[in-house]
């Protein structure tokens, strides 16, 4: 017979909830780019750095704010579809998460001045959705098991009378079916103020300061089935109850819940040839996130004799900070006849993430230790172009968006890659309609638990929409 306080178990499971939620990954979550919220800028490959001349530029260079001559609204949707093709032991699945949401609405405010330009930028971006699924479903005829994982006194295993009175030992070692499913939703807003000024003929410096705001939920169900009866009627569980005899399945429910709050800067600096050429460049600063967690846990055990065992859900609170790199880049866009070719790369050194305040220091610091040995620095590249026909003043745009991986020594396949394709219609001077496309491809692989002893191998495609409506006053 299991006996053992309601305040210990909860100090146990508390424990190890905890110790098993912020991980490098969470970092990594925060810190890898978006596809931002402008149609133009999309359907250009977001090669728009060297650009920038609307609301836009508070997102990519606030610099090109300075070449706004008027005043200026812009709203714009985003709709984002992924598809996620998973092979776990053999057997493929399918699963899509889609989402919608409302991705910018901005002003941008030129002043009165005797010479150059001072131009301002007040609004909202989203810059970022963490969309994403997966589904899994297969036989794994190894010697592993999510339930060895969760051994120990008090913790999931134990409860669910898996283990022995110890809560070290469980006659479950594998050959079992397993399945389940992965739905990640949420996002990240920046509420953006932006100045630009023309410091010199044809040179605008610029600045925004972001306040970020968002939100990101993981729901993740597992399950671990006997469906050949390898864990018979003569095998128990807990040696000690009878019930727990023919071991038929294993169940957990964990939610990762997070309320994201945090705030940057970008300086940016716009050069404007006299002759059809610009050259930009942006330095973000390292974005200070705080996270507010809370961290859901539901377990259930079913056996032959008709018994099953559910654990008393437990809820785990907490909150920490969060450091992303630096971001630079450097852009430049040649313009021509009713032809704009624009191109840009971002360096990035994801080994400078950094966990602080809040969590435990020697998780803190075995956290940031691995991000120093996982990941690696890279080079984001963008490439686009728009042609504008001079009648009836539509334009067309393609582009081609490139972001590696930033884990060490991953193969290209796992490369972030997107095609994309756009059309600009406006009617008069004042009201412009632009619609964008991209469509994205990179592969995967997922751990249940362990390393390599519960995968999954993903190929995943996205197809992203943004609608843009700008109104010149």
């Amino acid at each position: 017979m299991k006996k053992i306080s309601n305040f210990l178990i909860m100090l146990l499971v508390l424990f190890v909830t905890t110790s098993h939620s912020q991980t490098i990954n969470d970092a990594l979550r925060l810190a890898f780019p978006g596809l931002g919220s402008s149609a133009r800028a999309l359907g250009m490959g977001n090669a728009y750095n060297a650009l920038s001349y609307d609301y836009s530029g508070s997102l990519f260079n606030p610099a090109g704010l300075g070449t706004a001559s008027n005043l200026e609204f812009s709203g714009s949707f985003i709709y984002n579809s992924l598809d996620n093709n998973t092979d776990f032991f053999g057997t493929q699945s399918d699963f899509t998460n889609n989402s919608t949401n409302l991705s910018q609405v901005g002003f941008v405010f030129p002043m009165p001045t005797a010479q150059g330009s001072l131009v301002f930028g007040l609004g909202f971006n989203q810059s970022k959705n963490f969309n994403s699924a997966v589904k899994f479903d297969g036989f794994n005829d190894g010697n592993t098991s999510m339930i060895q994982s969760l051994l120990g006194f008090g913790d999931v295993s134990y409860q669910l009378y898996l283990t022995d009175t110890t809560g070290t030992q469980t006659p479950i070692n594998g050959r079992l079916n397993q399945s389940g499913d992965i739905i990640d939703e949420g996002k990240l807003n920046n509420w953006a103020l932006s100045g630009a000024i023309e410091v010199a003929k044809g040179v605008f410096v610029g600045g925004t300061l972001n306040i970020i705001s968002g939100n990101y939920k993981s729901d993740r169900r597992y399950y671990e089935d006997d469906t050949r009866n390898t864990y018979n009627s003569s095998v128990w569980t807990d040696p000690s109850e009878p019930f727990t005899a023919d071991f038929q399945s294993f169940y957990v429910n964990d939610v990762l819940d997070w309320d994201i709050s945090g705030w940057d800067f970008k300086f940016g600096l716009l050069y404007r040839f006299p002759q059809f050429l610009k050259i930009g460049a942006t330095i973000k600063f390292p974005t200070q996130y705080t996270i507010k967690e809370k961290y859901y846990v539901e377990a259930r055990s079913e056996f032959g004799t008709g018994t099953s065992v559910d654990m008393d859900p437990i809820l785990n609170e907490i909150e920490y900070d969060i450091t992303t790199p630096y971001e630079f880049t450097g852009a430049i866009a040649y313009e021509i006849a009713g032809l704009t070719l624009s191109a840009e790369g971002t360096f990035i050194d994801y080994t400078q993430m950094e966990f602080g305040d809040g969590l435990d220091a020697g998780l803190v610091s075995q956290n940031n230790r691995d991000i120093k040995s996982v990941f690696r620095s890279v080079l984001n590249y963008n490439v686009g172009l728009e042609y504008k026909l001079p009648y009836p003043f539509v334009s067309l745009r393609g582009g081609f968006i490139m972001q590696p991986s930033a884990y060490d020594n991953d193969p290209s396949e796992f490369n972030r890659k997107y095609f994309t394709a756009g059309i600009g219609l406006m009617p008069n001077k004042t009201l412009s309609l632009d619609l964008a496309y991209a469509r994205g491809w990179w592969q995967n692989i997922g751990d249940n638990y362990g390393v390599n002893d519960s995968r999954t191998y993903q190929d995943i495609t996205t197809d992203n929409f943004i609608m843009t409506i700008k109104y010149l006053f």
